[in-house]
């Protein structure tokens, strides 16, 4: 159904066809909220040389399926302006009136969810790994793995306000989710579970700037130019010395201030996950991590006195309280329909 207009044709709101695309459209989003940690996996460490390099095969195929996703976006951007507004106040005594002038429209949508929408459909992850991360070929600063960092957390952010948001909207009009009893705890639990990836995702980019850390500590004691700690063909000198600089030591194993502590990262180290390409071990061993943090709600993390390791530590106890708190609550409102569905006559 379409909403008739002098100078063009405006989509209706509550119509089949968009229903069914905002459905579509909620999927893919969630779906792309589960894509992006993907690229935290593509820094890797190079153990028999000690330098960071990035894993190319991984980083090409993340780009192009977050390129499709990006498409995707946009696409709603473009659905999102050719569709009537249907405004709260004029749902009184079973009228249903839509603003179909596309002045309005456009302001209205302008005004509401644009910018969120343009910033999640940004391809600013592309641009940090085929532009910025590409540099590790040669000598490059550590500000530049910094920014790589920003980039990505920064375009997560929105995308998980505006799923967050559409979420809310399509749920409110067509009752996806929220259909059956068991839809909304299932829902919830998918949501621990991608808790968990990303968790597990931000453990091994920060375990890989952990070992960048101590490499930079021991440069400084040996004279050296922390440039080169990246791979590539710019790389000179014998860092030889970095094999016993950071060695893995248990905390009631180091004993004096020379040796770096790993913190909540020593697994990462230990296993030599940050040094395979094997993808699938690589998520797997690092989704576990996650899962098993924030089901225990960090009561087994053993954090060093980093602070930005703190916080991390801090953020899991919290986000796994809070997610089991709703998982919990879903189960039980599931639990309770469907006693009242089986005793009911």
């Amino acid at each position: 159904m379409k909403v008739e207009s002098d100078s063009m044709k405006l989509f209706d709101p509550e119509s089949e066809s968009i229903l069914k695309w905002n459905k579509t459209f909620l999927l893919f989003s969630v779906m792309a909220l589960s894509l992006d940690p993907l690229f935290l996996y593509i820094p890797v460490i190079n153990g028999a040389q000690k330098c960071l390099d990035m894993d190319r095969n991984l980083a090409i195929v993340v780009c192009v399926f977050r390129s499709f996703f990006d498409i995707l976006y946009a696409a709603h951007i473009i659905i999102k302006f050719q569709t009537a507004y249907v405004p709260r106040y004029n749902h009184i005594f079973g009228r249903r009136v839509c603003i179909n002038d596309r002045h309005y429209v456009a302001e209205h949508y302008l005004r509401s969810y644009f910018i969120i929408d343009v910033l999640a459909a940004l391809p600013l992850p592309q641009f940090a790994v085929l532009v910025i991360f590409r540099n590790l070929d040669g000598p490059t600063s550590f500000p530049k793995e910094k920014l790589l960092k920003f980039i990505i957390f920064s375009q997560y952010a929105p995308r998980i306000i505006q799923t967050s948001l559409f979420y809310q909207k399509v749920t409110k009009v067509s009752g996806f989710l929220i259909e059956k009893a068991w839809s909304g705890a299932a829902f919830n639990f998918f949501l621990y579970v991608l808790a968990s990836h990303v968790v597990g995702a931000l453990w091994y980019l920060f375990a890989v700037e952990s070992e960048l850390r101590c490499w930079h500590i021991a440069c400084q004691r040996h004279n050296c130019h922390s440039n080169y700690l990246y791979c590539g063909k710019g790389r000179v000198g014998d860092y030889g010395f970095l094999n016993t600089s950071c060695p893995l030591l248990e905390r009631n194993e180091i004993k004096d201030s020379t040796n770096f502590d790993i913190g909540i990262f020593l697994d990462a180290l230990q296993t030599r996950v940050l040094e395979t390409r094997d993808f699938g071990q690589k998520i797997l061993c690092c989704s576990w991590w996650g899962l098993q943090s924030l089901s225990s709600l960090g009561q087994g993390l053993k954090a060093s006195t980093f602070y930005g390791e703190i916080l991390f530590a801090d953020f899991i106890a919290v986000i796994g309280l809070v997610l089991f708190a709703l998982l919990l609550g879903n189960m039980q409102v599931c639990g309770l329909t469907c006693l009242v569905l089986f005793y009911s006559p």
